[in-house]
């Protein structure tokens, strides 16, 4: 996925992994939601660092990302998907030419300094900011998938997901008083967008937010906010072709909010890109 940085915007590696169709028809004004979910008193639910919850994050993801709910078969893909970003890869789409990929192999390479991705580090070095395989080809993808079978590899890409993705989502979603849903909301748009410092980037989004809509934090309705932030993220995702079909959005994120559901709980219903998944 996107390096936290100034760097443009880069994607997460795409459902499909291929440039999608531009994006599904206008979003509708901010519909009336259940009140028997939406209105009543707030519990103290898990949030989405709850290993459960967490567990539904990535399968969501994984829905959007790889069109499967199986995350944990992620660890070894690799794909150059033709959009600029060099190769994407594992469970969250680490890319070569935008710095988290090379993040991810030289903490590999510090805890295991005889892995066979680590002769890749000089051309990591010199493909970042590009999407040139200069030095990766032929034996990168090979190699990668190898290097999936390692235990260690597999902790190391967790470990990268949350430091750079998962954990600053989570904490600033709550400190912007969101419930489970609106983590994930933040989660999925740093996954794909960063939070560098373009228009696109997570935190460009969020100000955008902003100015529409207070977060409960702020003692603003949660609800409001969140149809803010997502006609934000919606807006981001148009700016490049790679992300203008907005299904992730509309017709999964969108439809749990209209539910009520804040705490995203089970059963889940949601398309991604005109599939259907389920979670029960």
């Amino acid at each position: 996925m996107r390096h936290p940085s100034p760097d443009p915007a880069r994607p997460s590696g795409p459902s499909r992994r291929t440039v999608l169709a531009m994006a599904c028809a206008s979003l509708a004004a901010v519909p009336l939601i259940s009140p028997s979910r939406a209105t009543a008193t707030p519990v103290r639910a898990a949030g989405l660092d709850d290993p459960a919850k967490k567990d539904i994050a990535m399968r969501l993801v994984s829905s959007a990302e790889n069109s499967s709910l199986d995350w944990k078969a992620q660890y070894q893909y690799i794909e150059d998907i033709g959009d600029g970003r060099g190769y994407t890869a594992g469970i969250i789409g680490f890319c070569s030419g935008t710095g988290d990929m090379l993040d991810l192999v030289e903490r590999y390479t510090d805890r295991g300094p005889g892995n066979v991705l680590a002769r890749y580090l000089p051309a990591l070095r010199e493909v970042d900011g590009s999407d040139s395989h200069e030095g990766l080809d032929p034996g990168f993808p090979g190699d990668w998938r190898r290097a999936a079978r390692d235990p260690e590899f597999r902790r190391a890409q967790d470990h990268e997901r949350d430091r750079v993705y998962f954990g600053p989502a989570v904490r600033r979603a709550k400190a912007d008083g969101l419930r489970t849903l609106g983590q994930f909301a933040y989660y999925d748009a740093i996954v794909m967008h960063g939070d560098g410092g373009d228009s696109a980037s997570f935190g460009s989004i969020r100000d955008r937010a902003l100015g529409r809509a207070r977060p409960p934090a702020r003692g603003g309705d949660e609800v409001t906010y969140l149809h803010a932030f997502l006609d934000a993220r919606v807006w981001a995702m148009r700016q490049e072709e790679a992300h203008s079909d907005t299904s992730r959005v509309d017709t999964a994120q969108r439809v749990f909010l209209r539910e009520g559901n804040l705490d995203l709980d089970p059963p889940l219903d949601w398309h991604v890109y005109g599939d259907a998944y389920h979670i029960g």
